[in-house]
């Protein structure tokens, strides 16, 4: 756009390149899928795997900001409150 502060050309080529490593990233994802499906996975599992790993982060982030609050509340920070959880810091 005009606002935007860049030349038309320049937000044109930006938009060119991105589409262009998005068409990249399709492919190298429709790679990984057919060579998991010719180790045998199925397209189920592979989607069970999938939303399964979504719950995990999304329980993991709530555990994250629960910690996070409770160091602001004890006033450290959420490194020190892992030991006390038996939390390793890779978790």
């Amino acid at each position: 756009s005009p606002s935007s502060g860049q030349p038309h050309g320049a937000n044109e080529e930006a938009l060119r390149y991105e589409i262009e490593e998005l068409k990249r990233k399709d492919l190298s994802l429709d790679q990984e899928i057919a060579q998991l499906l010719s180790e045998g996975y199925s397209l189920e599992e592979l989607e069970k795997h999938i939303s399964l790993l979504h719950e995990y982060n999304d329980i993991k982030d709530a555990g994250q900001m629960l910690l996070g609050k409770l160091a602001v509340i004890r006033g450290v920070t959420t490194k020190q409150l892992y030991p006390e959880y038996d939390l390793e810091l890779s978790d």
